[in-house]
């Protein structure tokens, strides 16, 4: 595959936040620690080697056995759990929802460049070990935002009522969706292949947690990846001191919320991702996720009838880790203190509310990652690139608004020059004499000049759009053409790995998929990739 770079500026996709943190503008260096380059990460190293615990990392390697107790993994994903009770190993991590059948396409690439990032490192610091690590979002409650993936144009959906944690749903129903499947993905190898995944996924596992594991771990069983539930008793112990910060004290609100306002006063263009609240942790059990409020001395499950005084509170965490659940605001914390945790890589609205959070972090005295926008790309098939060729369009075309698409290309194709740029700077030029004329004769009649001149230029637009609208009229199976390239390379007017599932990629390359990205995505690169076949 030949590989394009455009700066992520230039896609019309990102926000200006995310576009100025990859240009390193002077404004945004406080709410960072290092910036994401290869020799940054030596600095890092040292920070959490210097505050990361023995005893941590012995909490941390039992817990994860206990995860993966009677799944078959890879030798290289049961050495890398062994090597993080080593002092000199570290972590990468990349988190995502449970979606079905892993939904965007853009959760490949998000598990590729963490491992992409770890082979980097390892060629660079020889003498560490770094995990990829893949955090599971198993406590959120949104199910209607993961039950669904998207296959050629349609949405296959897991109707289910559904409450509480999302990793602890049963997977009752999915064989419907298993029939979709079947009648949708046709009877070639690779469909088998999709097929037999989803089948041994979720209907031989109990969970969403224990099927999201077993398929993550098929697709990337070689690379050694390391996959971490939260939802783990043993680890949230080692949360209980923040837990308390948060709930009693309150703290992460204040401070998050004078780094949200020290950010919106850098731009009015830096859209704020969350806002954090007095209390930024759940009440969990089966079927019951929602949130701790306090109402004067006494603190409330929000929607229940369970409430606790200040010290049954208390009580309750030191008993009951497990039934405390952090929020986007305090799941990133709850990461880094249980990981030795280098960077986290993360789409644009993640680390939008990333950036949201050093403040607290220091406060807290946790190591702050780097932070790292994990690959963007957009995949065309050897299909596809010969209609690119044949329609001669660049890809830097592709990525423009469909209109100004058409009108390009209309305007290069037509045997008639419909830009009427030289007439516009010729009456440009009349007119400037006309106003010269006006100032020396009687100035007041440089308003009536003015007015001339708007009505003319207006004249003039709308007879070269008039004339475009007959020419795309006139050369229709072009537009019809070009229109249904560009919707087939981005969906819904959006990118591509945010509308399509991977499943609609493996039908295409098979196994030479995740092969394909492994060699392609380079995670420090900070461009947005095109991938041609």
């Amino acid at each position: 595959m030949d590989v394009d770079c455009i700066p992520y500026q230039k896609t019309g996709y990102f926000s200006k936040l995310i576009c100025d943190y990859i240009s390193e503008e002077p404004k945004l260096s406080k709410f960072y620690g290092h910036f994401p380059r290869i020799e940054n990460f030596e600095s890092q190293i040292k920070t959490k080697e210097q505050s990361f615990s023995v005893t941590t990392r012995k909490i941390l390697v039992q817990a994860l056995k206990a995860q993966y107790q009677g799944i078959s993994t890879s030798p290289n994903t049961q050495a890398n759990i062994e090597a993080l009770g080593l002092e000199n190993t570290f972590t990468v991590v990349t988190g995502h929802q449970l979606n079905l059948f892993t939904g965007p396409l853009y959760f490949l690439y998000k598990i590729i460049s963490t491992i992409n990032l770890t082979e980097e490192l390892q060629q660079k610091y020889p003498d560490k070990n770094f995990v990829p690590v893949y955090w599971m979002a198993t406590e959120d409650h949104d199910f209607e935002e993961i039950n669904y993936f998207n296959f050629k144009g349609k949405k296959i959906q897991w109707n289910k009522k559904a409450a509480g944690p999302v990793g602890r749903l049963d997977t009752t129903g999915l064989d419907e969706v298993f029939k979709v499947i079947e009648a949708q993905m046709g009877t070639t190898q690779r469909a088998e292949e999709l097929k037999k995944l989803f089948k041994e996924g979720y209907l031989q596992h109990a969970t969403l947690t224990e099927a999201t594991r077993y398929i993550v771990n098929q697709l990337f069983r070689s690379y050694g990846l390391v996959i971490v539930d939260g939802d783990d008793a043993d680890l949230k112990r080692l949360l209980i001191p923040y837990m308390k910060a948060d709930i009693l004290d309150q703290q992460p609100y204040a401070l998050v919320s004078k780094t949200i306002n020290a950010l919106s006063n850098a731009s009015e263009d830096y859209k704020i991702q969350v806002n954090p609240r007095e209390i930024n942790y759940f009440y969990i059990k089966d079927n019951l996720r929602e949130r701790i409020v306090q109402r004067g001395a006494d603190f409330f499950v929000n929607d229940t009838e369970i409430a606790f005084s200040r010290e049954a509170l208390l009580n309750e965490m030191d008993a009951h880790p497990e039934r405390f659940s952090p929020n986007v605001i305090a799941r990133p914390l709850y990461q880094e203190v249980i990981l030795p945790n280098l960077c986290y890589i993360g789409g644009g609205g993640e680390l939008a509310y990333w950036l949201q959070l050093k403040q607290y972090f220091d406060a807290l005295e946790v190591p702050f990652p780097i932070l790292l926008p994990r690959n963007s790309a957009l995949l065309i098939t050897q299909k596809a690139v010969q209609k690119i060729h044949k329609m001669e369009l660049s890809v830097e075309d592709l990525f423009l608004k469909q209109s100004r698409l058409i009108n390009k290309k209309i305007r290069k194709i037509s045997n008639i020059d419909i830009d009427f740029t030289p007439q516009k700077k010729a009456l440009e030029a009349q007119f400037k004499a006309l106003y010269e004329l006006a100032k020396q004769t009687d100035e007041s009649f440089i308003g009536a000049v003015k007015a001339q001149e708007v009505k003319q230029k207006k004249g003039l637009d709308n007879l070269e759009k008039r004339l475009l609208k007959a020419q795309k009229l006139k050369l229709k199976d072009h537009v019809i053409r070009l229109t249904e390239l560009q919707n087939q390379l981005f969906p819904n007017y959006s990118l591509q790995e945010r509308q399509l599932n991977f499943s609609e990629m493996y039908l295409e390359y098979g196994d030479d998929l995740i092969a394909i990205l492994k060699e392609k995505l380079r995670p420090l690169q900070l461009e947005f990739l095109v991938l041609r076949d």
